[in-house]
């Protein structure tokens, strides 16, 4: 990902006022130095006085493919010598409208005496002035663009918008790259994750990969005994592998995610729908039913996998993941009227690197309303600050993310096998179940840690997409 960064002046200024531009670039620089320790692929093209430059960055900015700019104000400028750059650039806009301090010094100021220079001085500070104008022809004429404003120093609520700003481009630019496995069929009647691919290119951008489970299974048969070896070791080092899982059963799992590693290699993906019934085909069934441990390994390690093959929760998950904050497959379980908690969880592969402690490895005799058996994965979300995410599809087609923040709380689970984890909310149980539900979510969400519905709300503003907030 690159970010462009220019700032804007009056070239008329400059003679007038001795010493303006040079502090106005000193200015540029602050800026650029706090942005790199953000992200290191900063596009700095200088102060912009003159409709020439203007043009001139705006084909800087195409050549060198920028996300995001953030066009700086360092005083006053003509909306003139603005617009060429982000009309060839194409690419959402951020208006930086910072002053050098918090306030200005008024009785050194006027102490000045001179009245060009106090003019100079006021200058230096008058970046909210241009801001209306920039706006008004930025709307005029359908260029995207956000607001911060603060002070270029000291100023941390200013400065964290601004990386959340950095954070969500990056997030977006993940999502354009990114290539996600589908893999088998929907479960059959599931009819609300059901889903238009072409919209999630529409939407995100990325690769859509169709794959056959056969091609899983037949990878499975390319895998060596020191391998499975190797993976059953590890399965002990990153999960809590109870006593009653017969070696048989982590050889099966072992087998599967040594496959899956090589499948994922294959086709580069960076994320995953699957499900597939395999009856009576032992190979397709075999590696469906062993393919949990080995997802939960490739989820942990930032190519989350969503079962059901609901392909809406695997975009959820993946945005939830870039962003640092995980992003668990889950559903409601029950509600739980006396503590006023949503219990919540699924069947399948769980995120490693969210639990509360190691993610135990528990024998099922049975996949609840799936074909076959095997082993499975039982844990909770950390305690603390969680935030829900889904992807949902409105009539019509088009996507829009649903978002809540609550919190992991302790208390007793469901030990049947399951993810699981208890979830409190500031406007209630039944409030939240019905706010959420209103707006016709499918049954699947992703729960990450900490709470950051205002990135996905920048996030949202990035790729053009509604975010509604139900607490």
């Amino acid at each position: 990902m690159k970010i462009g960064l220019f700032g804007i002046g009056l070239e008329a200024y400059w003679e007038q006022f001795s010493g303006l531009k040079a502090r106005l670039e000193g200015h540029l620089l602050v800026v650029e130095q706090k942005l790199s320790a953000m992200h290191p692929e900063i596009i700095n093209l200088g102060l912009i006085d003159t409709p020439d430059k203007a043009f001139e960055a705006g084909a800087a900015f195409r050549r060198e493919d920028v996300d995001l700019i953030f066009l700086y104000v360092t005083t006053y400028a003509l909306s003139s010598t603005v617009l060429p750059v982000v009309q060839r650039a194409k690419v959402p806009v951020i208006i930086l409208n910072l002053a050098p301090e918090a306030s200005i010094d008024y009785t050194v100021f006027n102490q000045i005496g001179d009245r060009t220079k106090m003019t100079g001085e006021w200058l230096a500070y008058c970046s909210a002035c241009p801001v209306p104008e920039i706006a008004n022809v930025f709307s005029r004429t359908g260029v995207k663009f956000h607001q911060v404003t603060g002070v270029l120093n000291d100023d941390p609520e200013c400065w964290n918008e601004v990386k959340e700003w950095v954070e969500a481009a990056r997030v977006a630019n993940i999502m354009a790259y990114n290539r996600m496995g589908c893999m088998g069929h929907y479960y059959s009647g599931m009819l609300d994750i059901y889903s238009d691919l072409t919209q999630h290119y529409a939407h995100f951008g990325g690769h859509i990969e169709l794959l056959e489970v056969e091609e899983l299974a037949s990878l499975r048969k390319t895998v060596t005994e020191e391998q499975i070896k190797n993976r059953v070791k590890l399965f002990y080092e990153q999960f809590d592998v109870q006593s009653d899982c017969s070696q048989e059963d982590l050889e099966k799992a072992a087998k599967t995610s040594v496959a899956l590693d090589k499948l994922v290699e294959t086709y580069k993906l960076g994320s995953i729908a699957y499900y597939y019934k395999g009856t009576g085909n032992t190979d397709s069934e075999d590696t469906i039913n062993s393919i949990i441990l080995g997802n939960s390994l490739l989820t942990a390690n930032g190519i989350p996998v969503a079962g059901e093959y609901e392909i809406k929760n695997a975009q959820a998950m993946k945005i939830m993941d870039s962003f640092g904050a995980g992003g668990s497959f889950t559903e409601y379980y029950a509600i739980d009227f006396k503590d006023d908690v949503i219990l919540m969880g699924h069947d399948g592969p769980g995120h490693i690197a969210i639990a509360e402690g190691k993610c135990k490895v528990k024998p099922l005799s049975v996949y609840h309303g799936k074909v076959g058996r095997g082993l499975s994965i039982e844990m909770s979300v950390k305690k603390g600050p969680v935030t829900l995410l889904s992807v949902v599809e409105q009539g019509g087609g088009k996507l829009m993310l649903l978002v809540a923040e609550g919190e992991s709380v302790p208390g007793p689970i469901l030990e049947i096998g399951n993810t699981n984890s208890r979830y409190r909310f500031s406007i209630g149980a039944r409030k939240f179940m019905n706010n959420w539900n209103s707006h016709g979510p499918a049954h699947h969400c992703a729960v990450g840690l900490g709470h950051i519905s205002s990135k996905l709300h920048k996030l949202g503003k990035l790729l053009n997409i509604d975010v509604v907030q139900v607490c």
